[in-house]
């Protein structure tokens, strides 16, 4: 059979910049390769010699979609390595703000760079074109959740007002009282969301996923808790290096995780979260999920855009929740001393777990950190991900297959740098080398 070459020099609706190369054999792919070309950012080293109050404003540079997500994993890793836990009260606030990223980093995925995929569009303004009121409703859940992060944290992108200990202001009540109606639409709007998405047509693909995340007793995890799979592990946060190895492969500058002890990667993110946590959901958002027909394990990665809507749901639920028993933390921020010592925090952003470790001298000066974000862990499972798919759909013509490998891809909505471009995708089929 001769070679077969597919080339996409850019692949818009995620993030970041790479390449896909696939070599296939008849129904045989001989190789594959998700090639991620991230630039060197150097986060963890420009942390080394900072104080330790400085890392929650300049990880929260890492992503402009999820940075409470990395503020959240700084202030536990180095509220743990002090000592230290906030109040209640401030806990509270924290997942307040947790929510309003949840709400527009879903609301974005599922609405502009994932349904085209499922509808047939190219892109999120294609589909505005034939279908605005669908736009519409995407954009009206991210702008409630852009007005609960600003609210909060003083800001909609990078928020301003986290700090370690908690927060430098807290919000009025009649500040957060004004948001209600708002949510209660974004609410409604989420549960047509999940009615919406669970009527998409999902490719069929069962994978063997080894789910991964936070879970916490009370309550469904966002903001902190302990790690858990569905192999039956349960560990502190503090645990997590003794069970997970990051290894650096050839073709990549992102690095692959695994589990240490089999070998084996695994999934983060809302199937996974979903899979430990369902019964921690509010009462809506285990309403939505039961008619939706997203039976639980999931194990198909095309209907996690179903899970990411009931998440939008529950996290607009939770939200609402809070406000109405919300009482401003007095004082806004506990004090946190610097000691020498090693904390790990890690929290759950929109794409999965996130883990942070750093080490400060007496002073509080950091001297080491340890950042891995949820593309990397699921970086190995993407590629499982796209392998069983054309393993079992190699007759398609060129054409079709570039865009199933891409939807893949985006079932896992990639933040893989904060470029718009990712995919360059180079079909071989034959004998032809890369």
């Amino acid at each position: 059979m001769a070679t077969r070459t597919i080339k996409v020099d850019y692949l818009t609706r995620v993030e970041g910049e790479g390449a896909l190369y696939v070599k296939i054999d008849g129904d045989r792919v001989e190789d594959l390769q998700l090639r991620i070309f991230e630039p060197p950012r150097y986060f963890e080293g420009l942390l080394r010699g900072r104080d330790f109050r400085e890392a929650p404003d300049i990880t929260a540079r890492i992503c402009g979609i999820c940075p409470v997500a990395y503020q959240t994993s700084a202030v536990n890793a180095l509220e743990a390595a002090a000592g230290v836990a906030p109040t209640p009260a401030i806990r509270a606030l924290r997942r307040l703000m947790y929510c309003g990223e949840w709400i527009q980093s879903h609301a974005l995925h599922v609405y502009m760079l994932h349904a085209p995929d499922f509808l047939g569009y190219p892109s999120g303004m294609a589909l505005a074109k034939d279908a605005p009121d669908i736009v519409e409703r995407g954009l009206a859940l991210k702008k409630a959740g852009n007005a609960l992060m600003a609210a909060v944290g003083g800001r909609a992108v990078h928020p301003i007002n986290w700090c370690v200990g908690g927060f430098y202001r807290a919000p009025e009540r009649h500040e957060l009282d004004g948001l209600t109606d708002q949510l209660k639409r974004a609410r409604d709007i989420a549960a047509q969301t999940v009615r919406w998405v669970s009527g998409f047509d999902f490719p069929e693909l069962e994978q063997p996923y080894i789910f991964v995340a936070l879970r916490d007793d009370a309550r469904y995890p966002m903001e902190g808790g302990r790690i858990a799979a569905s192999t039956g592990l349960d560990i502190p946060v503090a645990d997590y290096p003794a069970h997970f190895v990051e290894h650096q492969v050839p073709y990549t500058t992102a690095k692959h995780a695994y589990l240490t002890e089999t070998g084996q990667p695994y999934l983060v993110g809302p199937l996974a979260r979903l899979a430990l946590n369902v019964r921690k959901l509010t009462p809506g958002a285990r309403h939505a999920l039961a008619v939706s027909g997203l039976d639980l394990p999931c194990r198909n990665p095309y209907r996690s855009i179903i899970a990411r809507a009931v998440e939008i749901l529950f996290a607009c639920e939770e939200a609402l929740r809070l406000i109405a028993d919300y009482a401003p933390p007095n004082p806004p921020a506990v004090p946190v001393p610097p000691r020498a010592a090693t904390g790990h925090g890690a929290s759950e952003a929109p794409r999965g777990l996130l883990y942070h470790r750093y080490r400060m001298d007496a002073e509080g000066i950091i001297q080491d950190a340890d950042i891995v974000p949820p593309t990397s862990q699921n970086q190995a499972m993407i590629e499982a991900d796209v392998r069983a798919f054309i393993a079992h759909n190699a007759d398609l013509d060129d054409a079709s297959l570039q865009w199933r490998c891409e939807q893949t891809i985006r079932n896992y909505d990639p933040c893989i740098s904060c470029a718009t471009h990712f995919l360059n995708l180079r079909l071989d089929r034959g004998t032809g080398t890369p």
